[in-house]
């Protein structure tokens, strides 16, 4: 069964891993509404929302959508709910590279993001919660941690498409974009 061929799908893997970048093009190209949690859990001033359960699960009630993101509060009603997972396990040269380019560019350019925050250099490589320091301290972990959860018994329903580079999943992108397009483009998710 191709990826293309399932109604609702997670895109998961390490932070600056491609999840977003990847859920974008799938969705725009398989025509499915993209759910981004980063966008739904963070409010001003890098504020946690506190409705942030009740916004995932309106999100996750539509027949079909693609959504990225780790959020283990969340992950049982994504998981349960969704047909198949796309894991983005690159390695960590990769994704600490990622990481960096991605910061450094968010700062210089003041990039908005998610409810008007933005990166800075202190919030990014001074502060314990830097996404680079993030991924140096999580990595590992998740990789252990998400290779223990595919195993759970509550998931085994999943089809998993476990990519190791991300020259994989400009293929998977590609072959799903040369599919014909079975509905309009999606759209993000505002909740």
């Amino acid at each position: 069964m191709s990826v293309a061929d399932h109604s609702r799908i997670v895109v998961l893997g390490t932070s600056c891993c491609g999840k977003t970048t990847l859920c974008r093009e799938l969705a725009r190209s398989m025509g499915r509404p993209h759910i981004e949690l980063d966008q739904l859990y963070w409010g001003p001033q890098w504020t946690p929302r506190a409705d942030f359960e009740e916004r995932v699960e309106l999100a996750i009630a539509a027949e079909q959508w693609i959504a990225d993101g780790n959020y283990s509060k969340v992950r049982a009603a994504i998981w349960t709910r969704a047909t198949a997972l796309i894991w983005l396990n690159y390695s960590f040269p990769i994704v600490l590279w990622r990481a960096l380019r991605r910061t450094c560019i968010r700062i210089a350019t003041r990039q908005e993001l998610f409810a008007g925050n933005r990166e800075s250099i202190l919030q990014s490589f001074f502060h314990h919660d830097g996404i680079p320091w993030w991924v140096v301290r999580t990595f590992h972990r998740r990789q252990r941690e998400l290779r223990q959860l595919f195993k759970q018994p509550e998931y085994l329903h999943l089809e998993l498409f476990e990519l190791r580079r991300p020259e994989e999943a400009a293929a998977m992108a590609a072959a799903v974009s040369a599919r014909p397009q079975a509905t309009a483009p999606g759209a993000a998710v505002e909740v």
